[in-house]
């Protein structure tokens, strides 16, 4: 399995916390956490090759 798909993995378990989150605050942190994993998923795939970084157009 890709490194970034066990980022993908903890991102999905994050959004099942907060899911069930006792409370606002809580659901938030488990949020920003898979917000976070999905960016370091994104981020390896473009370290692995496999994804081209984003084009800006000015």
């Amino acid at each position: 399995m890709k490194q970034s798909d066990h980022f993908r993995e903890n991102a999905e378990n994050c959004q099942r916390l907060a899911e069930r989150a006792p409370d606002h605050p809580t659901y938030l942190r488990y949020k920003r956490m898979e917000d976070a994993w999905r960016s370091l998923a994104d981020e390896q795939d473009w370290l692995d090759g496999e994804k081209a970084p984003v084009t800006v157009v000015t």
